[in-house]
């Protein structure tokens, strides 16, 4: 079998180049997840349905990713790296070219499904390729830069989705992504070596090591209700202003961009304060979600007022994002694929559940409700959030943003 070279073979800049690259790849894959938020009422206009039905393509998506995320991992654990990385990369390309071109809501569906279970492959595989490629020492580094790739397309991916849809149209949007997914995917594929499967034998009990760890059970927990909380709000947040609100196309994009900005001023934030004031930091910012969602409606009347609010709950959703992850992490390094691939798909049921909670809301209480909806998810998750806090669990190191 053929072994990866010794580190002291590679230079180092090909090194931290292989890393980078896997970081703009996770930034494709996950982008590719987000924007669908931002096109929502161009698709459900051109397909002459709701805004509530259209969500259903978030839910489905998310839940793929979620439920299928650790499966893929185990299923897939004895096949070569690179190999298994080239072919998810080439499903996820060829679903975008089936989005770009579908004829009705159903075909579009049948594509994002496609790209779903490549999306959940690439997480479980990504985060152990990334720690082999890497510098000795720099396993932290390799994570952090996922982390970054991840969490700047939660907060850009939408807003670029946007603006991309509102002068191209949305189909665009996918071809972009597409195309991008295809020149990365060639780098990816000069760059990396040959990598075996390094499974080792006991990677059931891992598993049920982690399964049965009550602290990440909670810390789970926590996150799913943080980002069921954020997107039965978030996932129609357009409609949300534009229908809703009477806010114009071009002001819906600025605030779109304003929380993808938002994020980055966040994971600075904890890049400085992470480590000293990571319990306050996930405290204060779970409670800063929730306060921003409960008044999100009445901050209609005033776009200073929308602008403030956009950028605290931007802020505020990477801040508690990065603070659970350093701290899941800490909980056994030896198995940060299996923790990760978790976490990812926590996430993922999380958004799943809150574009589901968000339809709901829609059809049963109305549009202008749902941001009311979900700060009562968020406030649940504020008292687990404490909770995590006073367990006193000393978090690794993880900078940038993430999934």
């Amino acid at each position: 079998m053929t072994q990866l070279p010794p580190a002291s073979t590679t230079p180092k800049h090909v090194q931290y180049l292989r890393v980078l690259a896997l970081g703009f790849c996770a930034f494709i894959f996950n982008t590719s997840e987000f924007v669908p938020v931002g096109l929502l009422s161009d698709i459900s206009e051109d397909f002459g349905i709701t805004p509530s039905q259209t969500g259903w393509m978030l839910t489905i998506y998310a839940w793929i990713v979620g439920v299928m995320s650790l499966p893929m991992m185990l299923i897939t654990s004895r096949m070569e790296r690179k190999l298994l990385l080239m072919g998810t990369c080439t499903v996820f390309i060829v679903s975008h070219g089936l989005s770009t071109i579908a004829w009705d809501f159903q075909s579009l569906m049948i594509s994002r499904i496609g790209v779903a279970f490549s999306h959940a492959v690439f997480w479980s595989i990504t985060a152990s390729i990334a720690i082999r490629v890497a510098p000795p020492g720099k396993m932290n580094f390799a994570l952090s830069v996922l982390a970054t790739g991840t969490g700047m397309a939660m907060v850009l991916g939408v807003p670029l989705g946007r603006l991309i849809g509102q002068h191209l149209g949305w189909r665009m949007a996918f071809e972009v992504i597409g195309l991008a997914a295809l020149v990365i995917t060639a780098l990816v594929f000069r760059l990396l070596p040959p990598l075996p499967s390094l499974t080792s034998t006991n990677l059931t009990a891992k598993v049920k090591s982690v399964f049965t760890n009550k602290r990440l059970f909670i810390m789970y927990l926590s996150v799913f209700l943080v980002f069921t909380a954020h997107y039965g709000t978030y996932s129609y947040i357009e409609p949300f202003l534009m229908d809703f609100g009477g806010v114009s196309s071009n002001l819906t994009t600025v605030i779109l961009l304003t929380f993808g900005i938002s994020g980055i001023i966040g994971s600075t934030l904890f890049s400085y304060l992470g480590e000293r004031y990571g319990a306050q930091l996930m405290i204060g910012s779970s409670v800063g979600m929730a306060l921003c969602m409960l008044c999100l409606a009445i901050a209609l009347s005033s776009e200073t007022a929308l602008i403030v609010i956009t950028v605290v709950w931007g802020a505020a959703l990477i801040l508690t994002c990065l603070a659970m992850q350093s701290r899941v992490l800490s909980i056994d390094t030896s198995a940060s694929d299996i923790i990760m691939s978790l976490f990812s798909g926590i996430i993922n049921m999380g958004i799943g559940a809150g574009a589901l909670v968000g339809s709901i809301s829609i059809e049963q209480v109305g549009l202008g409700n749902i941001g009311y909806v979900a700060s009562v998810v968020a406030f649940l998750a504020i008292w687990v959030v404490i909770y995590i806090a006073r367990m006193n669990i000393k978090p690794v190191a993880v900078s940038g943003g993430g999934h």
